[in-house]
């Protein structure tokens, strides 16, 4: 369909397993999940992730005169419309819970906003890589932890007059901040296969991404070690038990992820090799996903 070409919905799989990782580490950290609550963050999250790639698409079309799957005026509709819902159905969500919903919310927001759009994009700075990977790697699991536990257990807005603080449970948080790092070096790694490949049509259009600045051997430096870093992060995450130690069994796709590595780094091309730093970011994940379910099931 033209719609899911215009939002690209293959690359939706960016925010569905971070999504998919915070649900199973509330399901097996806190044995709860409030489902209208998390419907409804799914909801936004889905709508602004759509309308964030439209918009992007919107854009880049704009200055190389593409064109795009349907006329401009009615992607603009389309666009407006996938805000709109996300926008909505986010501040309902922060009128259910607590403010620190809306506050984590309103940045993800600004953040998707200008990653395309404003007198300086995110997109055409060094800075695509981590933008993208903290607040769609991170922030994502946050808010679903956030929305289906009480307060204090990560972050909160207090007031105590006539003093408005933010405080954090350090712990928590930083057993949380380990269970990301898969999700956040995965997407990271995805924006910088993607500038890799995309270098020198980027520069052709004055957008300096991250591989311009570093050269191309450093950036593929840079890629694999992110790749060994999520590793590193799922040993720690299995040893520790912030996820049931059956995780550990995903240790197994090292090889696989190797290769993976070794052939991006033969080339890097947008059709041949570029799905491989997708398919890298779904070994790393979607097994710690599938093998917490499991293990709750037992």
């Amino acid at each position: 369909m033209r719609f899911f070409a215009y939002v690209e919905i293959k690359t939706k799989i960016a925010s569905l397993l971070p999504f998919l990782l915070g649900l199973v580490y509330v399901l097996y950290t806190h044995q709860t999940v409030t489902w209208p609550l998390t419907g409804l963050f799914f909801l936004s999250m889905t709508c602004f992730d759509m309308a964030t790639t439209a918009l992007n698409n919107y854009m880049d079309t704009k200055a190389t005169r593409a064109d795009l799957p349907f006329s401009r005026k009615r992607a603009r509709w389309i666009l407006l419309l996938l805000l709109a819902i996300a926008t909505v159905s986010g501040l309902a969500l922060a009128a259910l819970t607590r403010p620190v919903v809306l506050l984590a919310g309103a940045a993800c927001f600004a953040v998707g906003i200008a990653y395309t759009f404003g007198p300086a994009p995110i997109s055409r700075m060094p800075l695509g890589e981590l933008f993208s990977g903290l607040f769609m790697g991170f922030f994502i699991p946050f808010l679903v932890v956030t929305i289906n536990t009480k307060a204090g257990t990560l972050v909160d807005l207090v007031w105590q007059s006539p003093f408005l603080s933010l405080q954090a449970h350090v712990p928590e948080l930083a057993r949380l901040a380990l269970l990301t790092i898969p999700p956040i070096s995965g997407i990271a790694n995805i924006m910088l296969a993607n500038n890799i490949c995309d270098e020198a049509s980027d520069i052709a259009i004055k957008r300096y991404t991250l591989p311009f600045y570093l050269g191309k051997h450093r950036a593929l430096l840079l890629f694999t070690a992110l790749h060994l870093l999520s590793l590193a992060a799922i040993t720690a995450i299995g040893i520790l038990e912030i996820l049931p130690r059956i995780v550990l069994l995903t240790l197994l796709v090292a090889w696989p992820l190797y290769r993976m590595v070794q052939r991006f780094w033969q080339l890097q091309d947008k059709a041949k090799t570029f799905p491989l730093s997708v398919a890298g970011f779904v070994l790393l994940v979607a097994p710690q996903i599938v093998l917490t379910f499991l293990s709750l099931l037992v």
